[in-house]
């Protein structure tokens, strides 16, 4: 078969392989966390502010993490899943509408190789490098569907979508329809829009209990046009396709983990300098009395037990991003599985670890300038993303019968 008849649905669909080495992970360790100790001295401040964090979005791209996951060919950085995963936790621990703009833009990016065809894919990552791209999006599926109609050159596209994370201050957006009229009519596609492309509007309504500079807003599209060249590619039910929604859930996982030990560390900090202790203890500090240690080495053991299984599943997913085309549905839903198991803990021990430390670090502690609430804030606000009551019954229900949830934008 020539060059020019090759089918390329035959080659690999992503172009990540292997996994990180020691060196690249403790270079993007080292990274993350200079990044989120930047973060972490005006944290309460900027969130106080509710800006849209724009300045926030060039430390990233400064830093060089937009470009983790963009291959070496492409002008990107090579890294691996695993190293993004944990940038994200790490971010977390400082700023939790941080760490979500970087997860979504790991999500939102790889889009390029979940959906497009492996001959586009390099022009898509070489722009987005050399641009320094933030990748936000639009694709929340509760809300109506968008209407995105074939026309001459195109498509035109109308409609409102809410809860659209890194939409008011990412470079470019993602954005999922289905198709009406044309040769692709009923096909769902995945297209990219600048954020100032004509007829986009930003309506900058997010304005929640937390993750509030998470840029969450909802976008409305008046007649936008939609160019050929704007289209990454069909959403399919293809293993390899559908395995960017777990992914994504993992990216939660290591997100939820992050601001459990945030508040772990903020709350160790503040018992460490309490004075004085509780006249029954019989012992010279809060932070000697067993009664305050035993409850601070619960929630770091348990805080630590969710770490392990994080760890495991970051690498784990390499392997499985890996096989590329190769992947079946059986391999897809077992990791999904796993990584579900990961939410619900991560979704737990987060919730239980940032407001529990509060038992630990006294009435002080509830002033408003010390901002130890921001992580219970964070953390209750994103995990009500998708109930975690569901992903338990997924973990059920493959442990007893074997079977997957239905194919979702959750699942």
């Amino acid at each position: 078969m020539s060059a020019t008849t090759l089918d390329t649905r035959s080659l690999p669909r992503t172009p990540w392989s292997g996994h990180a080495d020691p060196e690249e992970l403790e270079h993007w360790d080292t990274v993350a966390r200079s990044v989120a100790d930047a973060l972490a001295v005006d944290a309460l401040a900027r969130d106080t502010a509710n800006q849209d964090p724009f300045t926030e979005a060039a430390l990233l791209r400064e830093s060089g993490l937009l470009n983790l996951l963009v291959p070496l060919e492409h002008g990107g950085r090579g890294g691996h899943w695993e190293s993004a995963f944990a940038a994200v936790r790490t971010i977390a621990s400082a700023d939790g509408s941080i760490a979500q703009l970087l997860a979504y833009h790991y999500a939102n990016q790889s889009s390029i190789a979940f959906y497009a065809d492996p001959a586009d894919q390099g022009g898509w990552f070489a722009r987005s490098a050399a641009e320094g791209w933030l990748w936000g999006d639009s694709v929340n599926p509760v809300d109506p569907d968008l209407s995105l109609v074939s026309v001459d050159g195109g498509y035109r596209l109308n409609g409102l979508k809410r809860f659209s994370t890194g939409s008011s201050v990412g470079d470019v957006i993602v954005v999922n329809a289905a198709v009406s009229g044309g040769e692709k009519d009923g096909k769902v596609i995945a297209f990219v829009l600048e954020r100032g492309r004509s007829g986009l509007e930003l309506l900058g309504d997010w304005d929640h209990l937390g993750q509030r500079l998470s840029a969450s807003g909802s976008v409305k599209y008046n007649n936008v046009l939609v160019e050929h060249q704007d289209v990454l590619g069909e959403i399919t039910p293809d293993p390899i396709v559908t395995l960017l929604t777990p992914g994504l859930q993992l990216a939660f996982g290591n997100f939820y983990l992050g601001l459990a030990e945030g508040a772990l560390a903020q709350g160790r900090g503040i018992l460490l300098e309490r004075r004085n202790s509780w006249f029954l203890s019989g012992v010279d500090t809060y932070a000697q009395d067993p009664v305050f240690q035993r409850a601070i080495g619960e929630l770091k053991a348990r805080t630590a037990a969710v770490a392990a299984l994080a760890e495991k599943l970051n690498r784990r997913f390499d392997a499985v991003v890996g096989r590329s085309g190769a992947l079946t549905a059986e391999a897809r839903g077992e990791i999904a599985v796993a990584i579900a198991e990961l939410k619900v803990v991560a979704t737990e021990v987060g919730l239980e670890v940032a407001n529990r430390i509060y038992e630990v670090t006294g009435s002080s502690s509830t002033k408003n300038d010390v901002g130890l609430d921001l992580f219970w804030r964070n953390v209750r606000t994103h995990s009500l993303h998708d109930p975690v009551d569901y992903k338990k019954i997924e973990v059920g229900a493959y442990y007893l019968h074997g079977t997957n949830a239905p194919l979702s934008l959750y699942t």
